[in-house]
């Protein structure tokens, strides 16, 4: 029989594009207002793996990663998840977005994300919110699954999310002592 525990507190991140840069920045702040300080931003990354998003927000995309500086109860991506469509919808143009966030976290063993939509290896979690296993960490690095998105399956973006693990690895270390 497994004896239930309470879960290691996990580090929230968030990836942000649009086609406004400095729309990215100041949502960056917005989200810091709710969420706490950043602790890290990634380079600015051409968002160009896919069109899927075109037709709403135009074309060409800019996407930054960002990861928070307070680490989070892995449950509580549901109400961030519900936060970051709030802040998403207070930014609407025209009734499209002009932003896409979407926030997740990394625990020493994978990287998450919130998302609303229902796919063959999404667990639904409550209120319309579902988990996606995106990544893997295995053999000293984070690896893409069969489905994760190519862009999170980059190599120079699966190094920054090493870098971010890294971070959290010393932020847990730390905590111990």
């Amino acid at each position: 029989m497994s004896t239930p525990q309470e879960e290691k507190k996990v580090k929230m991140i968030s990836s942000l594009f649009s086609r406004e840069e400095e729309l990215i920045g100041n949502v960056i702040k917005q989200m810091e207002t709710c969420f706490g300080p950043t602790d890290w931003i990634s380079k600015k990354f051409v968002f160009n793996r896919t069109r899927y998003y075109a037709k709403e927000m135009g074309w060409p995309l800019y996407r930054r990663f960002i990861s928070f500086s307070k680490v989070i109860s892995p449950d509580s991506i549901v109400e961030i998840k519900l936060m970051t469509n709030k802040i998403e919808n207070e930014h609407l143009f025209d009734m499209k977005r002009r932003i896409n966030i979407d926030p997740g976290y990394i625990s020493l063993e994978r990287l998450v994300l919130a998302t609303g939509k229902n796919y063959i290896h999404r667990i639904y979690l409550t209120r319309g919110i579902y988990a996606d296993l995106t990544l893997v960490f295995h053999a000293g690095t984070f690896n893409p699954l069969v489905w994760t998105y190519p862009d999170y399956a980059d190599e120079e973006v699966i190094s920054c999310f090493n870098m971010v693990r890294n971070n959290y690895f010393q932020h847990l270390r730390e905590e111990e002592q």
